[in-house]
C-alpha cells in the first residue's frame, strides 16, 4: 500500500455514477492513505495541537498547517548553527572521526538553510578546532600543495590521533621505568653505605684514643702542643695542661 499517496497526490475527483472501476479503486487507495497518514501524524504530535487542527482537513493540508505551527526563524537558526560550528573545539578525548562528522552534519543543516559552506572551508574549520597536540599535523598540511577532501582529512586525522596516543603510552612507560630505576639506585646506595651508628662509634673511638686536632694517637687534644701553639697564634687564652 502506498502509505504516503495522499501526501504526494491531490485528492481524485469526486465519484459519479458514471465513474469507472479504476477511478473507484484510485479513490479507495487515496482515502485509505489519507486516513492512515492522518492517524500517524496525530499520534506523533502533542495532544494540545490536535484540537487546534480541523477534522475536515486531508493529510496534505494537515501537514501544511502543522508546518506553520512549528515554523522556525531561518535567520536565527542559521546564526545558531554557524556560531556552533565555528566555536567547536576538539578536546582530544573520544573519537575524532565522529567529531568531524558532527561538524559536517552541522554544515549540511546550514546548506539546507541556503548557506552553503565549501568543503575546503570546512576542512580549515576542522583543522582550526584541533588542540595543540595536532600542531605538527596542521603545519604539515599547510606545507603541502595538495588540498584534502573531507574524507581524506578524516582518514589522516584518525592516523594522527593513533600516533599521539601511542606516543603518550610510550612516554608514560618510559617515565615509569625511569622512576623505578632511580628508586632501586637510591635503595642500593643506602644499603651499601656505612651504618650511622658505626660511624658515630668510630668518631667516639677516635676522640677517646687520640688527638682530634693533629690526629696523633699518643695524646689527647687538651695536651696537644700544636693545638696550644695554634691557640697562642690566634690570641686565645692559654689552657692549663694536664698530665
Amino acid at each position: 500500500m502506498d502509505l504516503d499517496l495522499a501526501l504526494r497526490t491531490e485528492k481524485p475527483a469526486a465519484l459519479k455514477d458514471t465513474s469507472t472501476l479504476d477511478e473507484k479503486r484510485e479513490m479507495e487507495r487515496w482515502e485509505r492513505s489519507n486516513r492512515m497518514s492522518l492517524m500517524i501524524m496525530k499520534r506523533a504530535i502533542p495532544e494540545s495541537f490536535r484540537g487546534t487542527m480541523s477534522d475536515e482537513a486531508d493529510a496534505k493540508s494537515f501537514l501544511a498547517e502543522l508546518e506553520k505551527r512549528f515554523a522556525k526563524n531561518e535567520k536565527a537558526e542559521t546564526s545558531t548553527l554557524l556560531s556552533t560550528l565555528v566555536s567547536m573545539k576538539y578536546k582530544g578525548k573520544g573519537n575524532i572521526r565522529e567529531y568531524i562528522l558532527e561538524m559536517s552534519h552541522i554544515a549540511s543543516k546550514l546548506s539546507a538553510l541556503k548557506l552553503v559552506l565549501p568543503e575546503e572551508l570546512l576542512v580549515y574549520l576542522v583543522l582550526i578546532s584541533l588542540p595543540s597536540q595536532f600542531n605538527q599535523f596542521k603545519v604539515s598540511y599547510n606545507c603541502i600543495k595538495e588540498k584534502w577532501s573531507l574524507n581524506e582529512l578524516i582518514s589522516h586525522c584518525v592516523q594522527e590521533e593513533e600516533r599521539i596516543k601511542q606516543d603518550k603510552t610510550e612516554s608514560a612507560h618510559l617515565a615509569s621505568t625511569s622512576k623505578g630505576s632511580n628508586k632501586r639506585k637510591i635503595k642500593e646506595a643506602a644499603n651499601s653505605g656505612p651504618p650511622r651508628k658505626h660511624h658515630k662509634e668510630t668518631k667516639e673511638e677516635t676522640k677517646e684514643s687520640g688527638c682530634f686536632f693533629c690526629k696523633g694517637t699518643n695524646h689527647k687534644k687538651k695536651n696537644c702542643t700544636k693545638y696550644h701553639a695554634w691557640r697562642a697564634k690566634k690570641g686565645l687564652p692559654e689552657l692549663p695542661k694536664t698530665n
